[in-house]
């Protein structure tokens, strides 16, 4: 097989962000990581991708820029609604059975996914006896998920969101709004464990009752894929549940014999007691 000159720089470039600073992207979907690392040599001012990785290895400023490229940081507050309207009215009778519970966001981006999982639990009485962990591999995305400040152009949509998953108050009770921003009350992420953790590289978590990790592995490839679902499946209590994104399913994965299709339109699924 000839390989273009262009595909092995990347291969060299991924192989260099891996051997230096521990980020493996070297089996993610080829297509997804093209394009990313094309936008971010352009915008980043790199002639080619070996002056991209030279200026990696040799100066780690460069790193936070284009893990900014390579990670996705694109979602909303209660996106999707009826994905959490089901966990609301399908999984949270099973999760109040636990004396104690534990949550999991993998990939939790900027936090908007986590806030809104806390708040949920909070309307339905759960947030006191839960732990939640919001993980990502990007460091900055971690700062801003705990910081908990958003655009107040966006709570419009937020609040649309929130209502349609069945929200038992108003989405303003959680925020309070200056300068343009939304600050979300300190009180939820009381219960809040941030942390760095690669579905890469990295092995289980802890013991969870809940993982929701959605549109993160459609940029996976299969083996990789496969990978995190089986680090899921262990670190699933028996019975407990799984998120996933709407274009995410386990049809796939060896491990999908492991797993019951709970709520199927809305990528929900339990882990087998056996």
């Amino acid at each position: 097989m000839t390989y273009k000159l262009e595909d092995i720089e990347i291969r060299l470039l991924l192989e260099a962000l891996f051997v230096r600073y521990h980020y493996d992207f070297r089996r993610y979907a080829a297509a997804s990581i093209k394009r990313r690392l094309r936008l971010a040599r352009e915008n980043l001012g790199f002639e080619t991708y070996s002056a991209l990785q030279a200026a990696l290895l040799h100066d780690p400023a460069v790193l936070p820029r284009l893990l900014g490229y390579l990670t996705v940081q694109v979602s909303e507050m209660f996106r999707d609604p009826s994905y959490f309207l089901a966990i609301r009215e399908q999984v949270i009778p099973h999760l109040r059975t636990y004396p104690s519970l534990r949550v999991w966001v993998a990939g939790c981006s900027e936090g908007e996914e986590l806030y809104s999982l806390v708040i949920l639990f909070r309307e339905e009485g759960l947030e006191d006896r839960t732990l939640f962990y919001a993980t990502d591999i990007n460091h900055e995305a971690l700062v801003k998920a705990e910081s908990g400040i958003y655009s107040l152009d966006r709570l419009q949509l937020f609040t649309e969101n929130h209502r349609k998953s069945g929200g038992k108050s108003s989405l303003s009770d959680y925020y309070s709004a200056a300068y343009g921003r939304a600050s979300f009350d300190k009180s939820l992420r009381e219960r809040v464990v941030f942390a760095d953790h690669s579905l890469v590289t990295d092995a289980v978590f802890a013991e969870m009752h809940f993982i929701s990790c959605r549109n993160v592995m459609i940029y996976f490839d299969r083996d990789l894929q496969d990978r995190t679902i089986g680090l899921f499946k262990d670190s699933l209590a028996r019975k407990g549940f799984l998120g996933l994104g709407a274009k995410e399913n386990l049809r796939f994965s060896k491990y999908s014999s492991a797993f019951l299709d709970f709520a199927h339109e809305d990528r929900i699924y339990q882990r087998r007691a056996e």
